[in-house]
């Protein structure tokens, strides 16, 4: 079964070839800031997009005989997770998305590679699944509803890859995945299904190295109407420019542990301070769970950091055995979501959104 991945990024798209769920090939393609400023939209960015795939493939002399095209999926409707066939209403949805991210492209581009090479063309788990429970969505205004925005391909993956390596079956587990990345979401899996969770992308749960996460209300208000930013600036500030980017002025996270590590401060206070709350937001998905937890499991570019695991650990290790899967393998993961739904291993998913 040979498969063809897509993950197009802000600045960048990786792409990947594999044959089953061994991989093959990988590559990227590196987009210039100022290339993708001629764009007034990221959707205008989809013919530039596909010229750069097709020049990659071509100068590595990969050809395009692919049983199946699979790609990230984009900030479609809420959705139960699952692996979806590309379909009109997953086109329309993602050329409408209420949000722009270049993660939205995804779909589109492997639409159009599919149908010309003839294969069948999915996406899997996007960052919009939402699986909750309905006590986990109301805020305390009617109208402004908890949002369910998060890491849900690496998070599905990896617990998935638990299950299998202690031979057990996802649906069977209680989980709770911790995505430790430039955002961090924290997400109670019950049963195959995400009860609940953060939205990871721009306000709710703990601050990441560039999200604000949870602020306090009244001083958000005030600072709304303070005069000193924009609307534009201020939705910067939650998502871009927050958590330990406005503390310190830097997103580099193995800086912020050497310095922290040193005992340096601020860097040793405010890096404890957003592992703090992360830990804060595993003892909220411990209620979720109902205290019935089989494993934590670390995911993430940061779960690489020795001194951020043990941190954490020493606040929830008291909950749940804890496992390490740093790093994040989304292409690995794409690929594992189209080989199952070739396979029939994995079921297709019906989007249809309410």
């Amino acid at each position: 079964m040979k498969i063809f991945v897509i993950n197009p990024g802000s600045t960048s798209t990786k792409f990947a070839v594999y044959e089953d769920e061994t991989i093959k090939w990988k590559g990227c393609v590196q987009h210039p800031v100022d290339e993708l400023a001629k764009f007034e939209h990221v959707n205008d960015q989809l013919a530039y997009r596909n010229e750069a795939m097709h020049k990659l493939l071509e100068d590595n002399g990969i050809k395009p005989d692919f049983d199946a095209v699979i790609a990230r999926g984009g900030l479609l409707k809420p959705t139960p997770g699952g692996v979806y066939r590309v379909d009109d209403k997953i086109k329309h949805d993602l050329i409408y998305a209420e949000m722009e991210h270049a993660c939205n492209l995804g779909g589109l581009m492997a639409d159009e590679f599919a149908a010309s090479i003839g294969c069948p063309a999915f996406i899997a788990d996007p960052e919009v699944v939402d699986e909750r429970i309905p006590e986990a969505c109301l805020s305390g205004l009617p109208g402004m509803n908890r949002k369910s925005i998060f890491h849900a391909l690496n998070s599905k993956a990896v617990a998935r890859r638990y299950a299998r390596l202690n031979g057990l079956k996802y649906e069977e587990l209680d989980l709770i995945v911790v995505h430790l990345g430039g955002g961090i979401s924290v997400s109670a899996h019950c049963h195959g299904r995400v009860h609940d969770v953060n939205n990871a992308l721009d306000g709710d749960g703990p601050f990441s190295p560039e999200r604000a996460g949870t602020l306090p209300a009244a001083d958000l208000v005030d600072l709304c109407f303070s005069g000193r930013y924009t609307q534009r600036e201020l939705h910067k500030l939650l998502n871009g420019k927050g958590g330990l980017t406005a503390h310190l002025g830097i997103n580099d996270v193995a800086e912020v542990v050497s310095r922290a590590e040193a005992g340096e401060e601020p860097f040793k206070g405010v890096l404890d301070s957003m592992l703090y709350n992360v830990a804060c937001q595993v003892g909220a998905r411990a209620v979720t769970l109902k205290g019935h937890i089989d494993a934590i499991i670390l995911t993430g570019g940061i779960a690489h950091s020795q001194y951020c695991v043990d941190k954490l650990s020493s606040w929830i290790d008291w909950l749940a055995p804890i496992s390490i899967r740093a790093g994040e393998d989304e292409l690995g993961a794409l690929a594992f979501n189209a080989y199952g739904a070739m396979t029939g291993s994995l079921p297709l998913t019906t989007y249809n959104p309410e």
